[in-house]
């Protein structure tokens, strides 16, 4: 049955709708009538591994706006009836029902927050919470590094949003030293177009979020002070969305984002963005695309953290970076890693030199994986596939024995 734009589907109680690891899912599914279980076999931390979901939620989302397999398997607790979408059809819909498109944004981006949270607790255990109170000591970090650009900038967003703080008197000070104004240039919000010259902060981790940017031209590098180090996360370019999360959940920054060279941006602040959405539904799509993808890398790497054996973490590390890239995992399926032992080590959260060991006897041990002239590749990735599997059904069982202990 079909509406003219999306079809109707009818699955008896008991039927699997999805199934996890399926690949090539191009479908996402919102329930009209019935109860839904949406289950993990590979759980992950901080993740409930089972949902009930009911009319008006939906599923199967991540996986066909991001184009990779299936991070959940859905089955009918019921008979149910749902609305079939498939990923192509998204700007229809949000064009029809730009409320539905608005719940599948909010829910992203707090299951988002709510992975990052996780992940930055297990990797950085010695991060702090986003708390505006902070950026005072944000400030006093680029302080010490003699960049006085970007404290002033924190320094001016600590007054700005707790004039009284603790720390009021000691920020207003750093400033009179750097020969810096107490509060910063006012930003006009009616502006959707916003230039930054290179080095420039657009916002600071711990500062409160209003918009959210599409970059235009140019690069945006993503930091966080983590152990008194800047950690560069990520580097952002052309047509890139960030900041989405602060905008979408009230939430305070988690990470800085600084002009990398000099770079034009387009701001969607609180007060536009629905509007913007129903407009643009090609904004929409990008979003949940981007949404879904970062959402689809957050579950791999907490399930990585949940494989027992290092070696099988390094080698679900390799499997990740060849599925990210888009490349189909069949027999004899090859690729070329472009990085060395040193780099993999620290994906993983282990340290070089120390550990390589791990990586070479994992070489070794299976001859499908290659070290080329100093980078990793790998000529058979549905082998490389089964070998994570085996790692991670040997961790389960672990974790069974474990329990039982």
């Amino acid at each position: 049955m079909s509406n003219g734009f999306f079809q109707i589907v009818n699955f008896p109680k008991g039927s699997y709708v999805i199934v996890e690891g399926k690949k090539e899912a191009h479908n996402f599914f919102i329930i009209r009538q019935g109860k839904v279980r949406v289950a993990r076999e590979n759980q992950v931390v901080g993740e409930d591994p089972n949902q009930l979901l009911g009319p008006g939620d939906f599923f199967g989302v991540v996986a066909a706006m991001s184009q990779h397999a299936q991070i959940e398997s859905a089955i009918a607790l019921t008979d149910v009836s749902l609305i079939q979408v498939s990923y192509d059809q998204f700007g229809t819909l949000i064009q029809k029902n730009t409320p539905v498109a608005m719940k599948i944004i909010r829910y992203f981006s707090m299951k988002l927050r709510q992975f990052d949270s996780t992940i930055t607790r297990l990797s950085f255990r010695s991060a702090v919470e986003e708390d505006p109170n902070q950026l005072f000591a944000i400030g006093e970090y680029y302080f010490n590094q003699k960049n006085n650009l970007h404290a002033a900038y924190a320094f001016q967003q600590y007054l700005q949003y707790l004039p009284n703080g603790q720390y009021a008197t000691q920020a207003k000070l750093k400033l009179q030293t750097m020969n810096q104004p107490v509060a910063a240039a006012p930003i006009d919000y009616t502006k959707f177009n916003r230039s930054y010259s290179d080095n420039e902060m657009i916002f600071c981790e711990h500062e409160p979020g209003r918009e959210l940017y599409i970059i235009q031209n140019g690069k945006v590098k993503i930091t966080k002070i983590v152990d008194s180090n800047e950690v560069l996360l990520a580097v952002l370019q052309s047509g890139d969305i960030f900041g989405e999360m602060a905008l979408l959940d009230n939430k305070p920054r988690s990470a800085s984002a600084i002009a990398w060279g000099d770079i034009q941006l387009l701001a969607i602040n609180k007060a536009n963005f629905e509007g913007m959405v129903k407009a643009q539904p090609q904004l929409a799509t990008r979003l949940i695309t981007l949404l879904s993808e970062r959402i689809w890398t957050a579950y791999k790497q907490l399930a990585n953290l949940l494989i027992t054996d290092p070696q099988g973490r390094v080698a679900d590390t390799l499997l990740t970076l060849a599925e990210k890239n888009r490349v189909r995992v069949v027999a004899k399926a090859s690729y070329n890693f472009e990085i060395g032992t040193k780099d993999l080590l620290k994906m993983v959260g282990l340290a070089y030199p120390k550990d390589e060991n791990l990586v070479l006897d994992l070489i070794t041990k299976n001859k499908f994986i290659k070290l080329d002239q100093g980078k990793l590749s790998c000529i058979d990735l549905l082998e490389l596939e089964k070998l994570v599997q085996a790692y991670r059904k040997k961790s389960q069982i672990d974790q069974k024995l474990k329990k039982r202990a």
